[in-house]
């Protein structure tokens, strides 16, 4: 549904017949006549519009582990591990509509996004959730039809998806040059070499010899059902961006918004900082782009997930709101940050104001207290001031830095530099 399929009303199993040592039965349990979705789409962030052939359910094959070579082509021996064998899967199969290996990385990542949204999948490619296989097939410009597909296997990140398709097209494009066909075959990516290898020659179809899968009888769905379950989908990917760069809405940018939106957890915690807590959206999307991400990626920082941070939504939205009506400064709410993110055990409304009395971390807003500072640094520095007031007006912000670390990063900066120049000009 959320790749605008044509859902089936009638589920139906068929049987694939073949021999290899993945699937010791000599058999996988598929969909080859009545696929579960149909004719769907996905639209890309970068505009292009990648149709959707069919998606079926089957059966996952055994993992194939190569010994003795760090390549499969050196490789003395293979082991099978049959862990996954039988697990029900979903394969999803596009149309040839991508033109590059950027193009089909790109499609990778969003389908992982859409995966990850609905809740289908954790789309973790390390880990085996979702594994890629690319099908390359190139033709002179203004040629109809389509030449051979060339699959390739072991493909385990996008970056290696787009490297794939690079090779496989400048391979198959010397290959025509020098007057060779190109077979339909099987290869397996190298990720040491960076080169596709030989598996072995792509079956046809009819030598599968499908038949409909006798143990597994047909399985009706209702309308009705389809409909409640469209109805429980949530908003997507795309939705989401175009919904955040809405210039009558939250107008952000579309940097700031692919990172809000690639990770749910990130949008969820972001969107409840807004509609929930009333955070300021361009302010809190800062902060989360920014200082936490920086954090988070950093190497001080505890926590390195952003599903395990402390500072909650509501406490964003309170930092946020603090910085705004000048209760804190900046600077004073980055000091902070660190232990909000690693450490803190508030989330009740109110909980970072309280954590910042505890520390008596509060703005300095008073115009005499912050007067008296300025007349302290310039009466520490008298020679700077003459230097100042004889033309080299670029000490200004010497001066205001020393005032700022005299308050402990507690003063207003803007009140600072306006008191600043007030007292250098003797007004």
């Amino acid at each position: 549904m959320a790749l605008q399929c044509e859902i089936a009303h009638e589920v139906r199993y068929d049987r694939k017949n073949y021999f290899y040592p993945d699937t010791p039965k000599n058999y996988q349990i598929t969909q080859y006549t009545h696929p579960l979705g149909a004719g769907g789409c996905l639209e890309l962030p970068s505009g292009r519009r990648v149709s959707i052939t069919r998606l079926h359910v089957e059966e996952d094959s055994a993992k194939m582990v190569h010994q003795g070579s760090d390549s499969l082509a050196g490789s003395t021996h293979s082991l099978v591990d049959f862990n996954r064998a039988g697990i029900p899967l979903a394969e999803i199969v596009s149309e040839p509509d991508m033109r590059s290996g950027a193009e089909a990385a790109e499609y990778g990542r969003e389908l992982q996004k859409i995966l990850r949204y609905v809740g289908a999948s954790d789309g973790n490619m390390a880990e085996g959730s979702m594994r890629l296989d690319i099908n390359v097939s190139i033709r002179p410009r203004g040629e109809e039809g389509l030449r051979p597909k060339v699959e390739v296997k072991n493909v385990n990140s996008f970056k290696s998806v787009q490297q794939a398709v690079d090779f496989e097209v400048v391979r198959q494009a010397r290959a025509y040059d020098a007057g060779e066909a190109v077979r339909q075959e099987t290869r397996m990516w190298d990720e040491k070499e960076l080169a596709s290898k030989l598996m072995r020659v792509k079956e046809g179809e009819s030598d599968y010899r499908y038949f409909p899968e006798p143990d597994v009888p047909p399985l009706a769905l209702a309308s009705s059902v389809v409909q409640a379950w469209r109805a429980t989908l949530q908003e997507l990917p795309a939705a989401k961006r175009a919904r955040y760069q809405d210039p009558a809405g939250l107008n952000l940018d579309a940097e700031t918004t692919k990172f809000l939106t690639d990770d749910l957890a990130v949008a969820r915690f972001f969107e409840a900082a807004v509609e929930q807590h009333g955070a300021e959206p361009k302010e809190a999307a800062k902060w989360l782009v920014g200082d936490i991400a920086g954090h988070l990626n950093g190497n001080k920082g505890r926590v390195k997930e952003f599903g395990k941070i402390k500072l909650t939504p509501a406490g964003l939205a309170e930092l946020v709101g603090l910085i705004g009506q000048g209760k804190i400064t900046g600077k004073i709410a980055k000091e902070l940050l660190p232990e909000l993110l690693d450490e803190w055990e508030g989330g009740e409304e109110g909980a970072v104001l309280d954590l910042v009395q505890a520390r008596g971390l509060e703005a300095i807003t008073d115009p005499a207290v912050i007067a008296a500072l300025v007349q302290k640094v310039l009466e520490a520095n008298p020679e700077k001031v003459e230097d100042f007031r004889g033309g080299k007006t670029k000490l200004l912000g010497f001066f205001v830095g020393m005032v700022l670390k005299e308050s402990g990063s507690r003063a207003n900066p803007e009140v600072v530099q306006s008191l600043t120049v007030e007292a250098l000009n003797g007004a």
